[in-house]
């Protein structure tokens, strides 16, 4: 169930959604193709002076670097989100680092079930390995179905804590969003936002969420944070419950008591009906309005953060 009463479509049905995506005239997937996108895989073996490095996979999959601690977050590299590796949303741009070529691993971090968050084709890739994993409640199925030993998986429900080695505590709260692979088994896994806190640093990965007042109150307990990473993209106005878009991301973030903004979960996939760009274009504005330091590193380079507004403009 959601923190407050949350519908996943409002004002339509499924056949007046579909006539729109069929007759939507925005560039939704990019003309020129971005990229190519490499990572320089080496720079794992030194470590970054701040503390604080980030490695932005796409979407809303990356490579966290804190404190010495290797966290990998939703990790998705296959070409398509969907059920089938022919059909559904396509990547615009390939994985810019190879998963062979990751530095070893403290956790990896699954936030809830959807096909753009938890990526069978990575879990298996992982199956021989020892790193643990962490995921919202109901998720560790899946992880065990395709591999993943039970021992090796900590189940969170919202507001629990888990060490992850020495000085990391992860912390899953509330999100206002929904799960299901498929049209029949929505509502049976968790979704979760979560904190990922060491005695340097203090951050919110909100996942995806729509607004609501929650954000206030977890700010108010957990904040400030030194970095808030939240959704701008996918968005839509039949889907405002469970999706913020850039005006409530920056919201939230203010809600969180945020210090520095980095946007995740757009320019990846054309999973709504807004030109790919938007996203960015209005939360750069409405975050100027706002006076909001933003984190906006070009995919696939490590790029350490150290509290000041950075723009690598990738996408123009």
């Amino acid at each position: 169930m959601n923190p407050v009463p949350t519908q996943i479509a409002t004002d339509t049905n499924m056949f007046q959604l579909l006539w729109k995506y069929y007759t939507n005239k925005a560039e939704t997937t990019p003309k020129d193709k971005l990229g190519p996108f490499k990572t320089d895989a080496t720079i794992y073996k030194m470590t970054p002076a701040s503390g604080l490095r980030i490695t932005w996979i796409g979407h809303s999959s990356l490579l966290l670097e804190i404190d010495e601690k290797r966290i990998l977050v939703d990790p998705v590299w296959s070409e398509r989100v969907s059920f089938s590796s022919f059909i559904g949303p396509k990547r615009f741009f390939s994985a810019p680092l190879k998963l062979n070529e990751l530095p070893p691993l403290d956790a990896v971090v699954i936030s809830h079930d959807h096909y753009d968050h938890l990526d069978k084709n990575v879990i298996k890739e992982f199956a021989q390995q020892t790193v643990p994993f962490y995921c919202s409640l109901g998720v560790a199925k899946y992880l065990e179905k395709w591999g993943i030993e039970s021992g090796r998986i900590t189940e969170l429900d919202w507001t629990d804590k888990a060490t992850i080695g020495e000085d990391c505590e992860l912390i899953t709260l509330p999100a206002r969003h929904f799960s299901g692979r498929g049209l029949f088994n929505r509502f049976e896994t968790l979704w979760s936002s979560f904190v990922i806190r060491t005695s340097n640093y203090n951050i919110c990965c909100g996942a995806d969420s729509g607004w609501f007042e929650g954000f206030r109150e977890m700010g108010d307990k957990y904040g400030p944070f030194d970095l808030t990473m939240l959704e701008i993209g996918a968005y839509n106005e039949n889907w405002a419950d469970i999706h913020m878009g850039p005006e409530n991301a920056v919201k939230a973030h203010m809600a969180l008591k945020g210090k520095l903004m980095m946007p995740i979960h757009w320019g990846t996939f054309n999973l709504a009906l807004h030109t790919w760009n938007e996203p960015i274009e209005r939360l750069l504005k409405n975050a100027e309005e706002n006076n909001i330091k933003l984190f906006l590193p070009r995919p696939g380079e490590p790029t350490e953060v150290k509290g000041n507004s950075y723009n690598s403009w990738w996408w123009v």
